[in-house]
């Protein structure tokens, strides 16, 4: 147990309030005041879409796009504050409807290509060697009207140009099985592992595991981590929680499931997580009650529950359950975390 824990969240977890079923409820809060607040919430690493680094950036020259991220990296390093990544936003202009890299459409995969090539020179920028892609669109909503080999062999084209454009970047990929789109071609991290191996060079291509999308998809986060961890491939966590297979909800870690939530920082600190420098990422939205003025408890609440939910792991008696694994009496063994969880 000799995991490393640095937090990071990004500026769109401190949010306005708005669900798939409702519009905003709390004001907008601008950049500079969200960054403000990252080191008061014990957090030392920001995420970053590429337009949350650079604003507007479809209208704005290359050299202007490089201008403002070289800003803002001064900003950062004043603030303390470390960039953990960046992520090519490519499911909301209306070239990526029909997914970026996989879009029936030449110009379209062209836009997201050109995006994500930019994206990899605002990392450059901003000072970190780490692209993630969350491929939102690269699904259909009708089996039919795709390939999904070729939309496979397209993810990596896109994959290879990005490892092409700089040799150092390293790319982790998000997966997730639905939503927005019915179907997409890569749901697991399995999934994510398997297309790695297809690129140019797989040492660079690695995942990032979302809870809740590992909970979609009717696994345990916590089984998701061990099989990237098995492949040394486990380069970013986003921690939050899911009430069932509905939409994202991106819930307070541990608020639903809090055992399913102690597997997962077990896992971590059981295999060095951290120990080369990868962040504990989070990914929560502060429920839309919650009034203005805590609408930031949902990130400290977080960090929270996973410090004390380590304390927990590493207070067990690892030589108790041991024996019990050896004597397979899990019955003993299931009672003796229920009652480390419950403080008894």
């Amino acid at each position: 147990m000799a995991g490393t824990f640095r937090f990071s969240f990004g500026p769109w977890n401190i949010s306005q309030g708005a669900d798939p079923f409702g519009p905003t409820v709390r004001d907008s809060i601008a950049f500079p005041e969200k960054l403000a607040q990252y080191k008061a919430l014990g957090f030392d690493a920001v995420q970053f879409h590429d337009d949350d680094a650079v604003p507007n950036l479809d209208s704005l020259s290359s050299d202007a796009v490089l201008k403002q991220a070289a800003a803002l990296k001064t900003t950062l390093d004043d603030s303390g504050l470390t960039p953990e990544f960046v992520a090519p936003r490519l499911w909301e202009d209306p070239r990526t409807i029909d997914g970026g890299y996989t879009s029936n459409d030449a110009s379209c995969r062209a836009y997201a290509r050109d995006r994500s090539l930019q994206a990899v020179d605002i990392a450059n920028a901003l000072g970190t060697d780490l692209i993630v892609l969350w491929l939102a669109r690269e699904g259909t909503y009708v089996r039919e009207a795709k390939d999904s080999k070729r939309a496979v062999e397209q993810i990596v084209e896109a994959v290879d140009a990005m490892l092409a454009h700089d040799k150092n970047i390293r790319i982790a990929i998000e997966p997730k099985p639905n939503e927005p789109m019915d179907h997409t071609y890569i749901p697991t991290i399995g999934h994510a592992i398997g297309l790695g191996l297809l690129t140019s060079d797989p040492s660079r291509v690695g995942g990032l595991i979302e809870s809740a999308h590992a909970i979609l998809a009717g696994l345990d986060p916590s089984d998701e981590m061990g099989y990237a961890l098995a492949h040394n491939k486990l380069w970013s966590v986003h921690l939050n929680d899911q009430n069932g297979l509905k939409f994202d909800q991106d819930k307070a870690f541990g608020s639903v499931d809090l055992r399913r939530a102690f597997n997962q920082v077990r896992i971590l600190d059981k295999h060095d997580y951290g120990n080369d420098g990868a962040w504990v990422g989070l990914d929560v939205k502060a429920m839309r009650t919650q009034k203005a003025g805590v609408a930031t408890k949902h990130l400290s609440n977080s960090r929270e529950v996973f410090l004390a939910l380590l304390d927990v792991s590493r207070s067990l008696d690892e030589s108790k359950m041991d024996a019990l694994i050896t004597e397979r009496d899990y019955e003993e063994l299931d009672l003796l975390i229920m009652k480390a969880l419950l403080g008894r």
